[in-house]
């Protein structure tokens, strides 16, 4: 994956893209960065209109192209104002016709509620902002594995930073009936799984 490859697309020494584009606008990858973002150490910061995938407008100056009006809606103006905008507005297949948050709050497998997902879990657990963090060697240098605990509680991560299925081999330890905390769905974790392109898991 090559970022940023156009010249207007890179402003001084950043980028100014905003999260979609620069992932290709593939819903997987999108998730999976949040994922990363949500149960590495840290705090997470969103940009308004990155937990609906908004798109931007590099043809604007300075960053502008990054600071475009919330998406409200598919109406006038996106729902953002019934004035005169500041700036233009996203244009294309991001545009607020096609993308909005009404439209995504309405779509019980929108972008908007799955970012809603993490956000509500990583609040339900304080390993994620509080507890310490061991990287998992696996074998495989495509799967981000680690350990978050704290206060007796332990939490495996795995992400697939691969566009294709990988197999994690899992330490002994962690062979284990586990949770999916976003799905609450049981699993027994034996010495081996396949994670799919891009995908992530995080177990209790």
């Amino acid at each position: 994956m090559q970022y940023a490859p156009v010249p207007r697309m890179k402003l001084n020494l950043g980028i100014r893209l905003r999260l979609a584009p620069l992932l290709d606008n593939d819903r997987r990858k999108i998730e999976l960065i949040n994922s990363l973002v949500f149960t590495l150490p840290g705090s997470p910061i969103i940009y308004y209109g990155d937990e609906i995938g908004m798109g931007d407008a590099i043809d604007l100056p300075d960053r502008n192209g990054v600071r475009t009006p919330m998406q409200w809606e598919d109406s006038a103006n996106a729902g953002f104002t019934s004035g005169k905008p500041f700036t233009e507005f996203v244009k294309g297949e991001l545009g607020y016709e096609q993308l909005n948050v009404a439209g995504q709050l309405a779509d019980p497998n929108s972008l908007f509620h799955a970012i809603s997902k993490m956000v509500q879990v990583r609040k339900q657990h304080l390993a994620f902002g509080r507890g310490a963090m061991e990287w998992i060697e696996t074998g495989n240098p495509a799967i981000a594995a680690y350990h978050r605990k704290y206060d007796g509680e332990s939490l495996l991560i795995l992400h697939n930073l691969s566009d294709s299925p990988q197999t994690v081999t899992l330490p002994a330890r962690y062979q284990s009936e586990a949770v999916n905390l976003l799905t609450g769905k049981h699993l027994q974790l034996k010495s081996s799984l396949t994670l799919q392109p891009y995908a992530y898991l995080w177990l209790k």
